[in-house]
């Protein structure tokens, strides 16, 4: 384990986790976009469409907002917390060391909150695809008996 005196958390940290903020704030757009242009194109091209269908895409895609939202909250507080720990590593008061290792371990929770955040955005969307695949699959097969 390192020495507290050799922890060090630059400005590139800073600006790794403004990077992240800003993937995260632009998948966010890009799915909010994506997400109205397919709702268009579905409606051209598929005028009887099933009202549950149309129904199920926003309720995916709120969920997804909701998700991209708490990961934006943990990431913002990891920030603050970054700079606490950049401000207590600089002042070289032992006290304020001694309260890094607490901050250290609540970044390293945050973390862990995201990834299971992204795992569970995952899991969600990969059902409504699947499920709609599947339902999708179902009108083709009672389409074909008319």
């Amino acid at each position: 384990m390192k020495p507290l005196d050799s922890i060090s958390f630059s400005s590139e940290t800073e600006t790794e986790a403004e990077s992240v903020t800003t993937t995260v704030t632009t998948t966010m757009d890009n799915f909010s976009n994506s997400n109205n242009n397919n709702n268009n194109k579905h409606r051209r091209n598929n005028n009887n469409s099933n009202s549950e269908e149309d129904q199920q895409d926003p309720r995916v895609w709120r969920s997804l907002n909701t998700s991209f939202k708490q990961v934006q909250s943990v990431l913002d507080r990891n920030r603050v917390l970054i700079k606490q720990v950049n401000e207590n590593h600089q002042s070289k008061i032992p006290d304020n060391m001694v309260k890094n290792v607490a901050l250290i371990h609540e970044i390293n929770g945050n973390i862990s909150k995201v990834v299971n955040l992204y795992s569970d955005m995952s899991t969600n969307f990969s059902s409504a695809f699947h499920q709609r695949s599947k339902d999708s699959d179902g009108d083709r097969d009672s389409g074909d008996d008319a």
